[in-house]
């Protein structure tokens, strides 16, 4: 269960945010009563930014790949515009 925070209380009593980050998850920053900024543990933060697949996986696993994709670029010229 997330909490919100002052910004000062957070200040304060850092050790205290920590264990509760540790405890029950992602806390709430506030200023001036507005949510501000999340913290949350390491473990949290690397599983929400680590990529799910790598990037060749997902074009090996991608519905296009026995596809024969036409890659050439068109040799056409830009068209003529007014300014």
């Amino acid at each position: 269960m997330s909490m919100e925070w002052q910004l000062q209380e957070a200040k304060n009593r850092l050790s205290q945010l920590i264990k509760e980050i540790a405890h029950d998850g992602p806390q709430i920053i506030t200023v001036r009563g507005k949510p501000a900024a999340v913290l949350l543990s390491v473990e949290e933060y690397q599983r929400l930014t680590s990529p799910r697949t790598k990037l060749t996986d997902f074009f090996r696993e991608s519905p296009l790949c026995s596809e024969e994709l036409d890659l050439e670029r068109s040799s056409d010229l830009a068209r003529e515009v007014e300014l």
